[in-house]
């Protein structure tokens, strides 16, 4: 995110920033009018450049954006600068000599600005703004089209802006998982009909739940009562349907399976299902081999992004020794035989018959 600052600092120096500064031969009442307007203006302008390069890198890892963000580095800025910075700096070459306090207690006044301007500002209306997770496709458009616009000197630069427009568009229309299924089973989140998730959830975590809504741009928090709603349980498992009405089911016993299978589009348990399951299954083996996996529903088949794919082989997370033939990016539900018509041929037939 530094990288990306300095890189749109640059390029507003190149571009811009000279023409703010008076020279030599403007007049007097000019370099007087622009001596305070200037700084002003440059600290907007840096502020709101830096800010808007930086908008891809905190969008992919926190999914939020904040438009506020240029008013409250006006408020803030000057006092980490004048005050906050200079403090610190005082404080540690007084420690030797025991003076420190006064410059810490200093310091502290600047930090309790700080607070008080982001919470000021936290508190507007649509102060915080949520995208959902876009994948590193569109963050390394978005990258590119940075590096362009503050390494290139001519023209060209400007191409940069259209692929940055590009990056943006692309990370809007990213479509979000149909269903997500934590490491261990216990959580697993289905897209229903109102196109919000809903979550069959064994054992309580947060963490991941609010990781989960932040991720899907939603703001519902993670105790939220609405996220149970459309899900049924009972002591041997639950369902939940989909957008399409279709069900998933989380099977905690045996005996379940034989009915979730019937009536299934997939079915996530500690089981082994029955050979002729009619749901595509995701086992507690394929979660040990694979971690968290996310699906998009495509007809019959789920398309599955694991966090640890088959084949994955990396010094601190070594592949998986004897993966399975089923974990590959795709499931389907089998396709249910052909009943079999037992009547006999007319050639067959006795006369007692």
């Amino acid at each position: 995110m530094s990288f990306a600052a300095t890189l749109g600092l640059v390029a507003l120096v190149q571009i811009g920033m000279p023409r703010l500064f008076a020279t030599p031969d403007s007049s007097m009442a000019a370099r007087v009018a622009l001596w305070g307007g200037r700084e002003i203006a440059m600290l907007a302008l840096a502020s709101l450049v830096a800010g808007f390069a930086t908008t891809p890198y905190a969008a992919f890892h926190f999914h939020r954006v904040t438009p506020y963000g240029v008013l409250a580095n006006l408020a803030a800025m000057p006092v980490v600068s004048a005050l906050v910075m200079p403090a610190g700096m005082l404080g540690l070459l007084a420690v030797p000599f025991g003076f420190d306090g006064f410059f810490w207690w200093l310091m502290g006044l600047g930090i309790d600005w700080m607070i008080a301007v982001s919470q000021w500002v936290a508190s507007l209306p649509g102060a915080i703004g949520r995208i959902g997770a876009f994948g590193t496709g569109p963050l390394i458009a978005a990258s590119v089209g940075i590096i362009l616009m503050g390494l290139l000197r001519t023209p060209l630069r400007w191409s940069g802006v259209v692929v940055l427009a590009g990056s943006m568009v692309w990370a809007v229309f990213v479509k979000q998982p149909d269903i997500l299924i934590s490491g261990d089973a216990h959580n697993v989140a289905v897209r229903g009909r109102d196109g919000h998730l809903h979550l069959i959830r064994i054992a309580k975590d947060a963490f991941l739940v609010k990781e989960w809504l932040a991720a899907d741009a939603d703001a519902r928090a993670s105790g939220d009562p609405s996220l149970g709603e459309g899900v049924s349980c009972d002591e041997e498992g639950c369902v939940v349907p989909m957008t399409d009405g279709e069900l998933v089911a989380r099977s905690m016993r045996s005996q379940a399976l034989a009915d979730d299978c019937d009536r299934a589009a997939l079915i996530v348990s500690d089981r082994q299902s029955p050979r002729n399951c009619g749901a595509a299954v995701i086992d507690q083996a394929r979660l040990r081999r694979q971690g968290a996996l996310a699906l998009w529903r495509k007809g019959r088949e789920f398309e599955i992004e694991a966090v640890r794919p088959r084949g994955l082989d990396r010094p601190w997370s070594p592949a998986a020794v004897g993966e399975g033939d089923t974990d590959g990016a795709t499931i389907s539900r089998p396709i249910a035989p052909r009943a079999t018509d037992a009547t006999p041929s007319e050639t067959d037939l006795q006369p007692d018959d």
